[in-house]
């Protein structure tokens, strides 16, 4: 079954590949490894949500958006190499917009984890970091990265 398949099964759609914020690539391959920028929350074109988790926003509901970010790392991802190249998910990088005293960033980007679970099986189990950060890029909440193995 490929990727896309898998995705339908899943009723998961890829988006298109957020434009960038700046100047940098979205993904880039070097031998084996596809390294992606860190993506936001971002759906057809715009930020969907600001604030810092712990008050402004949930955790639950930060944990949604750090799934919109994984779904976005992968549209980078598929749009450089195509997703049925990649035989294993290597590492998740998130970073959480803090308020003071929010400790619990391995539950928000646990929504990332777990989609790249539910795509990829065992192959999308990875290592992981999970950061509490004071701002993120254009205020948003969570941030995502991914270190894939391509064929």
């Amino acid at each position: 079954m490929s990727r896309h398949d898998r995705l339908a099964e899943l009723g998961i759609e890829l988006p298109k590949v957020p434009a960038p914020a700046g100047s940098y690539l979205p993904a880039v391959r070097t031998g084996s490894l596809v390294y992606t920028s860190g993506q936001v929350p971002i759906v057809d074109g715009a930020v969907v949500a600001t604030g810092k988790v712990g008050a402004d926003i949930t955790p639950e509901y930060a944990a949604e958006l750090a799934r919109v970010c994984a779904l976005n790392a992968l549209a980078a991802v598929d749009g450089l190499v195509g997703l049925d190249a990649v035989t294993r998910v290597v590492k998740v990088v998130g970073f959480v917009a803090s308020a003071e005293g929010f400790t619990g960033q391995p539950g928000v980007i646990n929504g990332a984890s777990d989609v790249l679970a539910e795509i990829f099986g065992e192959t999308g189990r990875h290592a992981r970091s999970a950061v509490g950060v004071a701002e993120l890029p254009l205020g948003v909440p969570v941030e995502v990265e991914l270190i894939v193995e391509v064929a």
